[in-house]
């Protein structure tokens, strides 16, 4: 019996699907790298409650939201499939996208995604802008505890977003449609 032989892009699919990492780690794989990411800090997760807590209080649509979903992004011309985590992910709640989905979902659907800065910031701030911006998610939070500033990124193109406001801890920033409000900073400083 003949085999076809793998691709490389195939073999990193198998190797990272493969991956056993250890509890509270996760790995994605990023523009063809495979990070692997501690289990986040106190402060990281603080961040992420004040987003939650707005969206839920303050969205015009009522949104659900996943906490580390596994999003699968449709590939670049130089990457396989990208396999990201965001910290949040939101979708409008009458499409129940989470419900049945398998621990790694495609990007279809999604209205926002947000990331808080870490050890790493520069992955957060270009390898998955560009990914999330690839895979069509409108909005991309991003929360730069370095810089101490938060930047909404829309209207994405097939390589990035084109359309990006960052504003310091402590300015409001306009949320648009679907959520449309202004996300209060203040608690961020």
């Amino acid at each position: 019996m003949a085999y076809e032989p793998l691709s490389q892009e195939e073999v990193l699919q198998q190797g990272f699907l493969a991956l056993d990492t250890p509890e509270g780690f996760r790995a994605e794989l990023i523009e063809g790298d495979v990070v692997v990411t501690p289990p986040p800090d106190g402060d990281h997760e603080d961040y992420i409650n004040l987003v939650l807590k707005q969206v839920v209080r303050r969205s015009v649509t009522d949104m659900d939201f996943s906490g580390n979903k596994g999003l699968i992004v449709p590939r670049s011309a130089h990457h396989p499939t990208h396999r990201l985590i965001p910290d949040g992910t939101w979708a409008p709640t009458k499409h129940r996208l989470f419900r049945g989905a398998d621990s790694w979902m495609p990007a279809e659907g999604v209205e926002m995604v947000a990331a808080v800065t870490s050890t790493r910031p520069a992955g957060d701030r270009e390898a998955k802008r560009r990914c999330y911006a690839q895979g069509g998610i409108p909005l991309y939070l991003l929360v730069d505890r370095g810089d101490g500033s938060v930047t909404l990124f829309s209207d994405p193109s097939s390589s990035d977003y084109r359309d990006v406001r960052t504003l310091p801890f402590g300015k409001p920033l306009p949320l648009p449609e679907p959520f449309a409000f202004e996300l209060d900073t203040s608690e961020f400083v």
